[in-house]
């Protein structure tokens, strides 16, 4: 009998399970799904096709040694990229428990009792010992998926654990994007502490040469108060900028999950810094590029498997319980001739009443793919805005850090006739403090301006997928 189990085993098998989930249609892109890229192509170089190393890509983009070694320090350490990681194996770990459930589990037993029966109950009048041994296989409580129910539940689990991966994709280009913003900040506030303190030691002289002049009776005490004024001035710059950069390595630091390393080398100013223009895709590509579009499409693709499960709910079940095996009041007879033993124990649930909860199943797996659809759009809608607006604006940026330093180089002539006019007695110090204050105001906004279009293409690299 041990031998019929293998041919019933496959038999088993070999039943092939009907899908009662709806055939999946990919969504319509939401109509205007595109972009219009006003930067001229030398500046936004396009492509035919998709990025397919994230490493190569990195490197392409993020040329900065420095930076580099800090993306790679991030990729090894940070703590919410091991989570994602870990995510993505308990998903999976999930799909593989969802498809062993297609396969009958093949249990083995060996067992063996004995039991003493008093003499008024033995029914021969004196005490009897009876002993019982059995050995067998078999399956138990293997469901038969006539209606796909269990397939379901396992395309929805695989579509959830590929959805995760595209998630744990998403953190580590968010990851890249942060540490090279993180990055870029801190230079900017690095370069912007040294404009403050070379500030604060050209105010520091012009004071002494100010109370110089007021000793001699040839300068004022407005004069001096103004130079006074302008000192302080540069001395709050001096530290606000100071606490902005180690605000910025902690920050830094906690991104890379380790201190950052000692003997980094920083670039001066973001002048130094080189971050290239990541190619632009086209629209159709950045739907098969973007990991959060993937994501959501994974996630409809399960709502959709999960209509299937659902629906096969409610029709009835078939769980079989089977063994075969041999049964001997001995152990030395037990694999003797004769002893061998069978079980066949099939059970069918027809579901009857619930009270509709079945059916109420089903229109909530339906509105989950319908919020599945509409989550998909908005990503997509969410995805190319995010590209239209990182391509468009940087011609805008370009033409700003023009017209910046233009005007930083008006402010440096600026000072320096006030500094003659003053210095000849034709203007007051009114009027080198005011160029001294607008030359300053200048740099400063060039180094904001100059992060901002550097942010913005670490925006692009992560709107267009890392790729």
């Amino acid at each position: 009998m041990i031998s019929r189990l293998p041919s019933l085993g496959a038999a088993v098998l070999l039943l092939s399970a009907c899908s009662l989930a709806p055939q999946y249609q990919q969504p319509a892109t939401p109509a205007g799904a595109t972009w219009q890229v006003d930067t001229p192509q030398a500046e936004v170089p396009q492509r035919d096709t998709v990025f397919t190393d994230p490493a190569l890509q990195r490197d392409t983009v993020f040329t900065d040694p420095a930076l580099q070694r800090l993306i790679a320090l991030a990729l090894d350490n940070n703590r919410d990229l091991r989570l994602a990681a870990l995510n993505v194996q308990a998903f999976e770990a999930q799909y593989r428990i969802s498809r062993a459930a297609l396969v009958p589990t093949l249990d083995a037993s060996l067992a063996g009792s004995r039991q003493r029966l008093p003499a008024d109950l033995s029914g021969t009048g004196s005490t009897a010992i009876s002993s019982q041994y059995s050995a067998g296989i078999g399956l138990s409580a293997y469901e038969l998926d006539f209606f796909g129910r269990i397939r379901s539940l396992k395309d929805q689990a695989l579509e959830q654990y590929l959805a995760e991966q595209e998630n744990r994709r998403s953190a580590q280009i968010g990851l890249v994007s942060a540490v090279a913003s993180a990055y870029l900040t801190l230079v900017a506030d690095r370069e912007l502490l040294q404009l403050s303190s070379s500030t604060l030691h050209s105010e520091l002289q012009s004071l002494a040469l100010i109370e110089q002049k007021q000793r001699l009776g040839v300068a004022s005490e407005l004069e001096l108060a103004q130079s006074r004024i302008t000192v302080e001035a540069a001395r709050a710059s001096e530290a606000l900028y100071q606490r902005q950069v180690i605000r910025d390595g902690n920050a830094l630091a906690q991104l890379l999950g380790t201190p950052v390393p000692l003997d980094l080398a920083f670039p001066a100013s973001l002048t130094e810094v080189r971050i290239a223009a990541t190619p632009a895709l086209a629209p159709s590509q950045l739907l098969q590029q973007r990991p959060d579009i993937l994501a959501a499409e994974h996630q409809l693709r399960a709502a959709n498997a999960s209509i299937g499960a659902a629906r096969a709910a409610l029709f009835p079940s078939i769980s079989l319980t089977t063994s075969a095996g041999s049964l001997s009041p001995d152990l030395g007879g037990l694999f003797a001739g004769g002893s061998g033993t069978w079980l066949l124990a099939p059970v069918l649930n027809l579901p009857l009443f619930d009270g509709g909860q079945r059916a109420a199943n089903v229109d909530v797996a339906r509105t989950g793919q319908e919020i599945a659809v509409v989550s998909y759009q908005q990503t997509i809608e969410t995805a190319f805005r995010e590209v239209a607006d990182s391509l468009n604006t940087q011609a805008q940026f370009e033409r700003q850090l023009a017209a910046q330093d233009a005007q930083v180089d008006a402010g440096e002539r600026y000072l320096q006739l006030a500094d003659q006019r003053f210095e000849q007695g034709v203007d007051s110090y009114l009027t080198r403090l005011d160029a001294q204050r607008s030359l300053f105001s200048a740099r400063q906004q060039r180094v904001s301006t100059r992060l901002a279009e550097l942010n913005n293409r670490i925006s692009l690299y992560k709107a267009l997928g890392g790729g």
